[in-house]
């Protein structure tokens, strides 16, 4: 009996680590790095793709929770008026895991380089889903 539960529990190991591919950590690293380059290029709605355009996406941050895109396309809005306050913003991927199939898990680090106004920075985690094909941030929590 214990070899038939080893057994299974080695079959669901090996079936979770290949229910991701490369091509999907290629996808979410590339989100990322778009993301990146709208930001720095002061294009706060081209920056939110990487969100689900949901009502239900959730951004957490030092002002409490934000439910939905539009709020949360608002507060960046707010928080970020101009390219001074902007900066130039810069990533550090420090983990990216897929724990279930269609799901991904990314922690790092953010920073935005602003010189006439002081930099600013800290870490995130990031809830992915795979949703019509298409990975998505569902869930972030920025401090």
């Amino acid at each position: 009996m214990k070899r038939i539960a080893c057994l299974f529990l080695c079959l669901f190991t090996f079936y979770t680590a290949l229910a991701q591919s490369p091509q999907d950590r290629k996808a979410i690293l590339g989100i990322l790095n778009r993301q990146i380059a709208d930001w720095n290029a002061g294009n706060v709605d081209a920056f939110m793709n990487g969100y689900w355009k949901s009502d239900s996406l959730t951004f957490v941050g030092k002002v409490g929770v934000t439910y939905g895109y539009d709020a949360t396309l608002s507060n960046y809005r707010k928080r970020y008026p101009d390219r001074a306050s902007m900066g130039t913003l810069k990533f550090d991927i420090l983990r990216l895991t897929f724990p279930a199939k269609g799901a991904a898990y990314v922690i790092g680090r953010w920073h935005l380089t602003r010189p006439q106004i002081g930099d600013v920075g800290g870490s995130f985690t990031l809830l992915w889903q795979k949703i019509g094909g298409k990975w998505v941030i569902v869930s972030d929590h920025s401090s």
